[in-house]
C-alpha cells in the first residue's frame, strides 16, 4: 500500500473519529503528496523516496515552527505544531538512536574508505541515502565529522 493510499485511508477514520487536528495533519500530508506528484506538469505516482524526503522535510517544518513557538510563549500554536508532528512522525521510519548511526557512519566510512575530512562529501552522501528518515542530516553530519577527524 502506498504512502498515498494509507494517507487517505487514514483521512476517512479521522473523519469518522471527528479527530480535527488529526485530519487537518493528514490532509497537510496529502497535500504534500499531491503537490510533487503534479510538479512540472508531470502526473503520476511519487518514488518511496521522494514520499520519504515529503515527509521527513514536513517533521522538520514543524519541528521548526514548534521551537520558535516555544520561544515566543504561544502555546496554542506549539500545541497544534506538536500534534501535526506526532500524526507525520507515525508515517516515518523508526528513528535510529545515536549508537546505531555511529555503527553506520563508521561501516560507511569503512566501505568508502575515507580518510580525513577531504572524504566528508563522500561519505555524507551516501549516509544521507542510507539514513533518510531514520536520522536528521545535521546529527549525521556531526557523527561523520567526529568519526573522521579522530
Amino acid at each position: 500500500m502506498s504512502l498515498k493510499q494509507k494517507i487517505d485511508s487514514e483521512i476517512k477514520a479521522a473523519m469518522i473519529a471527528k479527530n480535527k487536528s488529526r485530519l487537518t495533519a493528514l490532509r497537510a500530508v496529502k497535500s504534500l503528496i499531491l503537490l510533487e506528484e503534479t510538479k512540472g506538469g508531470v502526473k503520476g505516482e511519487i518514488s518511496e523516496q521522494d514520499e520519504l524526503q515529503l515527509l521527513t522535510k514536513a517533521a522538520k517544518q514543524r519541528k521548526d515552527s514548534a521551537e520558535i513557538y516555544r520561544q515566543q510563549g504561544r502555546e496554542d500554536l506549539l500545541a497544534v505544531e506538536e500534534a501535526e508532528l506526532e500524526v507525520i512522525q507515525e508515517f516515518l521510519p523508526k528513528a535510529l538512536s545515536d549508537e546505531e548511526i555511529e555503527l553506520a557512519v563508521s561501516t560507511i566510512i569503512a566501505e568508502t574508505g575515507a580518510q580525513g575530512m577531504k572524504d566528508m562529501g563522500k561519505v555524507m552522501g551516501i549516509a544521507s541515502k542510507k539514513l533518510a528518515g531514520q536520522a536528521d542530516g545535521k546529527v549525521i553530519a556531526d557523527k561523520v565529522k567526529a568519526l573522521l577527524s579522530a
